[in-house]
């Protein structure tokens, strides 16, 4: 029998893997049945491109290497699997560090992640990440919005 709570840790490092790599066509295949939501829940990428696109156009990658020149770490994970209906559950936590030429290795954003996720074909998949961000540090050379300010100072949530 499959560990599943191994193939679903998997599926959280590879997200990491990926996204630190540059890789975003890989995180967006990670996400082709499912979608990345933002803290209350909205769906901002659902499917491989959709969540392709979103991290080339929010994510910074530089020319000398094509990464974003960060580590994911994420840890604390917790999961729940109901074998009953092939679905689970996940809350995790994540930390970005970034060194770049200008920017000393540094915590840049910290916080959690929901996911859930669904046997397709077999696997598991990712149905759903939800992205709780709660401590940020500067965020200037990772995204490429022009506002890197906290979403509270923003005016948002």
């Amino acid at each position: 029998m499959a560990d599943d709570r191994g193939d679903i840790e998997t599926l959280l490092y590879l997200y990491a893997e990926a996204i630190d790599a540059g890789n975003f066509e890989a995180v967006g295949a990670l996400f082709a049945h499912g979608r990345i939501c933002g803290p209350d829940g909205t769906p901002i990428a659902t499917g491989t491109e959709a969540v392709t696109k979103f991290y080339e156009v929010s994510t910074r990658r530089y020319p000398d290497d094509g990464t974003p020149k960060t580590r994911h770490m994420i840890t604390n994970a917790i999961i729940e699997i109901d074998a009953g209906t092939a679905t689970a559950k996940a809350r995790s936590r994540f930390t970005v560090f970034q060194a770049t030429a200008t920017l000393p290795l540094q915590p840049i954003i910290a916080g959690d992640y929901h996911d859930r996720f669904a046997r397709v074909d077999g696997r598991w998949a990712f149905a759903e990440r939800i992205m709780l961000p709660a401590l940020y540090g500067d965020l200037s050379q990772h995204l490429l919005l022009d506002d890197h300010r906290r979403p509270a100072e923003r005016g948002g949530a």
